[in-house]
């Protein structure tokens, strides 16, 4: 779970995680956030074995913050990894659904917490942050022949072999677009992956990251994909 500024909601956050999801452990990948949510990670983590923090020097981008989180679990063998928000946004009642399709299938490579599946919503979400979601959505799914519905998704739980698979080290991408860069990655090899309907719920403490330099990003980096895969003939 990555964190910049979100000293209102980690210790509420983690503790519905760890609830939902008694066996989990928690990484907190904290980016020196001038608001004391590093210092708060460390005494949950003092408390609670479950819970473990990297500290970060500086605002460095959410993809970043996700291949140091991906890095430190399959370091210490972890066979299932997840990703989700630490804003609230990704309910922890959903959890354990993601978690039992990998369960009940082998084969699975990733499960996605989808909005754009039958099932799934988005609440509390202003007008135009939903039109943009989805988008760029129906951007990408064109750009790059992709049949996920909710390609941008950060609820997500990885095979680690999938992870590894994905070449996930090399990849460059720092906003928003990095859930698409990943989710290319595991269809390339050859991945299942499996969309379950969650219920997204905007934030009510703390500020959105969302930027217009992540949206020209992810703009950006999916129009190269496309055609890099039209100069190939894919």
């Amino acid at each position: 779970m990555p964190t910049y500024n979100e000293a209102d909601n980690i210790e509420r956050t983690v503790g519905q995680v760890l609830a939902a999801c008694p066996q989990a452990r928690v990484l907190v990948v904290d980016d020196a956030s001038p608001d004391g949510t590093g210092r708060l990670a460390d005494r949950l983590r003092a408390q609670d074995e479950r819970v473990n923090v990297i500290h970060r020097q500086g605002a460095r981008g959410l993809g970043p913050a996700y291949l140091a989180g991906f890095a430190w679990g399959l370091e210490r063998g972890f066979e299932v990894i997840c990703e989700m928000d630490m804003d609230g946004s990704h309910r922890a009642q959903d959890l354990p659904r993601l978690l039992a399709v990998l369960e009940e299938r082998p084969q699975v490579a990733l499960v996605i917490g989808s909005r754009r599946v039958r099932g799934g919503t988005t609440v509390g979400w202003p007008w135009y942050r939903d039109v943009i979601s989805r988008a760029g959505s129906w951007y990408a799914r064109h750009a790059l022949d992709i049949r996920v519905r909710d390609v941008t998704a950060g609820f997500r739980a990885y095979r680690s072999w999938a992870l590894r698979g994905a070449d996930f080290e090399r990849v460059e991408s720092s906003g928003y677009v990095f859930q698409i860069d990943m989710l290319r990655r595991v269809l390339d090899q050859g991945g299942i992956v499996v969309e379950v309907p969650i219920v997204f719920v905007e934030r009510t403490l703390g500020s959105s990251k969302m930027s217009p330099s992540i949206v020209a990003e992810a703009m950006l980096r999916v129009t190269a994909w496309g055609w890099d895969r039209v100069r190939r003939g894919l």
